[in-house]
């Protein structure tokens, strides 16, 4: 199977007072593991390639199509975001590196995973002020299916001894400093750096490394989050990954083997009793949201899922609970309008504020030069077999162990 590369350069060098551009169309020799690979976007040669765009040609003798495409959007709030397209064959999802490596949204088949926000366009950075509303500006961009929160801090806004946090810190609202594609050994990825850093105060990176085994219905996000400064950090990290229709309904429920649950707040009391259930869009309805302690298996890892109301079709998220020992379910069953949407949200702790978090013993350090590593996947459930498959599995790590319901928010 041959395939083509095409690919459009800007690099933009400061002794030069104009852009070297070129354009490119090759036809090369069979596809093999690790035949591609490229640098899109590195800040450290002042790297960056505008358009981008490679596929396996059509498919033969049973072999998957897949692609690779890379573009910058351009017009309204969402003018210079970087956009990065992948087709596994059975699969496809979009990458956003100028969002701090978020995905916008995930079609498999004719399930889609993402929400229909009433924030339409992928909007840069540059148009949102997080410290809005009493910070709450971070919504200004929020409509993304995957969306990290952290990675100083996350969760709600509010004061942490002389700081001003704003709402899920700093993490959607950086652009990537570095961006490669390639495949190997018969997974596409597309590898984005985000860097955190202030002057005597954070110097953090993300790596991350979103991949696809061709012609699956998973994507893997393989994370590593260093400590770059010479002092132990405190940090800070959600997976923000949100649903709607179809798989959210009336009737939808979330599944997972539950150690211990706790309500947010007053409001999550009202819902106790149906904090596995969801509702159909409601009016007015206001956010509910439970705190959870997940069991794992005898290999750490643990599995949530969301199905829908015929249990014909789902989502499996699956998590080492070492590496992100808490869940947060936020259901948010609003009208269509206002985002009928539920987040599934593996963390290092809860969205309650920093200083909450930390009087609470939630708030993780990573010394200074040293890493931590998350490792959270994502099947797409296509058919009511592979939904009963992943109930079995759940109900496998459950192992039988009851349910500790805690009636009361936190005090």
């Amino acid at each position: 199977m041959g395939f083509a590369v095409a690919v459009i350069m800007k690099s933009r060098l400061p002794a030069l007072t104009r852009a070297l551009s070129v354009s490119m169309l090759l036809p090369v020799g069979p596809v093999l593991a690790g035949d591609f690979h490229e640098t899109l976007t590195d800040t450290s040669t002042n790297t960056w390639v505008e358009d981008f765009a490679i596929d396996s040609g059509v498919g033969k003798n049973g072999q998957v199509a897949w692609s690779v495409r890379k573009y910058t959007l351009r017009g309204g709030k969402q003018a210079g975001v970087d956009v990065v397209e992948v087709n596994n064959g059975k699969l496809r999802f979009t990458v956003v590196p100028t969002r701090g490596m978020n995905v916008h949204e995930l079609y498999c088949g004719d399930v889609r995973l993402g929400w229909n926000s009433p924030v339409t366009e992928l909007v840069n950075p540059l148009f949102i002020n997080p410290a809005d509303r009493g910070g709450l500006g971070w919504l200004d961009g929020f409509n993304e299916w995957m969306t990290r929160c952290g990675y100083e801090f996350a969760g709600h806004p509010g004061e942490d001894g002389e700081k001003m946090l704003t709402l899920h810190g700093k993490a959607s609202n950086l652009p990537a400093s570095k961006v490669e594609v390639f495949l190997k050994d018969n997974r596409l990825h597309v590898r984005g750096r985000v860097e955190e850093k202030m002057f005597k105060f954070v110097n953090l990176e993300m790596v991350t490394d979103i991949s696809t085994e061709i012609g699956s219905t998973s994507v893997r996000f393989d994370d590593t989050l260093t400590n770059l400064g010479s002092n132990p950090q405190e940090f800070e990290i959600i997976y923000h990954a949100n649903y709607g229709e179809p798989l959210l309904e009336k009737g939808s429920r979330f599944l997972a083997p539950v150690k211990i649950v706790t309500p947010f707040d007053e409001r999550a009391v009202e819902e106790l009793k149906d904090y596995q259930v969801y509702y159909a869009p409601t009016k007015g309805y206001g956010e509910t949201v439970y705190c959870m302690e997940l069991n794992s298996g005898a290999d750490g890892r643990t599995t949530v899922m969301l199905q829908n109301a015929a249990a014909s079709r789902g989502v499996a998220m699956s998590y080492n609970v070492d590496s992100l020992p808490f869940f947060t379910l936020w259901k948010n069953t609003d009208v269509g309008e206002k985002g009928y949407v539920t987040g599934l949200e593996p963390g290092s702790g809860y969205p309650y504020n920093r200083s909450v978090e930390r009087e609470r013993g939630r708030v993780k350090t990573i010394a200074a030069g040293k890493s931590r590593n998350f490792l959270v996947e994502v099947d797409v459930l296509t058919d009511a077999a592979a939904v009963k498959k992943t109930a079995a599995r759940i109900t496998g790590i459950q192992g039988g162990r009851k349910t500790k319901v805690n009636e009361e928010p936190e005090g």
